[in-house]
């Protein structure tokens, strides 16, 4: 999601303000400062059990808010699921600038 073509910030926060809600009920880890605003989670519950591993991130690309929210079924046994996600996110929004021809700041 992105702010622009029918998106408000206003509508960007309230995606956010919500997954916050959920992904803190659930021991959510904020992200480290340079992605932006956003949680990590493992939600292992239904309606969530499909896709347990998730992580949202709010951050800036040209002075325009955007919003990358990432699901995962499952981790590799082993591994640490949240920091995964936060290395996936991180490619995400490189990524995203690269595709955009922007630099992503949290």
């Amino acid at each position: 999601m992105r702010e622009g073509q029918g998106m408000s910030p206003e509508q960007l926060d309230f995606v956010l303000d919500d997954r916050r809600q959920v992904y803190g009920r659930h021991g959510g880890v904020k992200l480290p400062a340079g992605l932006g605003e956003g949680l990590a989670a493992y939600l292992p519950r239904p309606p969530f059990a499909d896709q347990p591993y998730r992580i949202v991130a709010k951050f800036s690309c040209n002075g325009k808010a955007q919003l990358i929210t990432i699901y995962l079924a499952e981790i590799v046994k082993g591994r640490d699921g949240i920091r995964d996600l936060i290395g996936l996110m991180r490619v995400a929004q490189k990524r995203y600038g690269v595709l955009h021809r922007c630099r992503p700041q949290g």
